[in-house]
């Protein structure tokens, strides 16, 4: 397994992280357990989650309560007010059985909280990151223009918005700046939300960025098999595999 830097963060994370939200869909406590053992035992660190599904972060926080200093958690919140986050937050580390986050973000915000903003987000992001509940601070959205304001405004150390073999420029330039401003990048939706099913292109076309940290929603054992596996086999980018790429993007656009 490769570990980078997660932008300008002190995180060194596993290239390949875990989406942890599927795994309120498994049966069991135990099929939770053995697909988060397997993914750690393969060599993944960084593990995202979110407030939005309680019984993901109870799952994940019962599984990596005993590792809890050798892995990365981030989580993420949806709320509208200061005193949301701030209540979010506290329900998601009882959840993770935790004491603190690694990164905690604000999930699909109408507009970029701000230093002096009425809404107070903002401010409360930074008293959680003076707390120690919070090591570091991001924003999650699905919206390329609040994106850019994301970037733009300086205030955040990592963005985590959708990036796959399927995004157009537009999407690669947020990628690029990032990079240039030292913000860490997550890739939400490496498969396009199941459209993609070709793992090796998917995966093959993150690899090529240095930056980009693609969170798996994994669901199942041989999905992260494939994953796990293709962390130590990446895919070959040559014209054949170029080519690939190409066809199913115009088969998708």
């Amino acid at each position: 397994m490769e570990y980078v830097a997660l932008g300008g963060t002190n995180l060194l994370v596993s290239h390949t992280s875990f989406g942890a939200m599927s795994l309120s869909e498994l049966p069991s406590d135990e099929d939770a357990a053995q697909l988060v053992h397997k993914a750690y035992e393969g060599g993944i660190n960084f593990f995202d989650t979110a407030h939005s599904t309680p019984e993901s972060e109870r799952r994940l926080g019962k599984v990596l309560r005993g590792m809890r200093h050798d892995v990365f958690l981030a989580t993420k919140s949806d709320a509208k007010t200061a005193d949301g986050l701030v209540k979010d937050l506290e329900e998601s580390l009882e959840a993770l059985q935790c004491t603190n986050v690694d990164l905690f973000q604000i999930e699909n915000p109408e507009k970029v909280p701000l230093i002096g903003a009425d809404d107070g987000l903002y401010a409360a992001l930074a008293s959680l990151k003076a707390s120690g509940k919070v090591g570091h601070i991001g924003v999650v959205t699905e919206s390329l223009e609040i994106a850019s304001l994301v970037v733009d405004s300086g205030l955040y150390e990592t963005l985590q918005m959708p990036f796959n073999v399927l995004c157009g420029k537009e999407a690669l330039s947020i990628v690029e700046r990032c990079n240039d401003k030292d913000i860490g990048f997550i890739a939400m939706q490496p498969l396009c939300g199941g459209v993609v099913s070709n793992i090796p292109i998917a995966y093959g076309f993150l690899n090529q960025f240095d930056n980009v940290i693609p969170v798996w929603g994994v669901r199942n054992g041989e999905e992260l098999q494939q994953i796990l596996y293709f962390t130590e086999h990446p895919p070959i980018i040559d014209d054949a595999f170029k080519l690939e790429a190409e066809k199913l993007r115009q088969f998708f656009n």
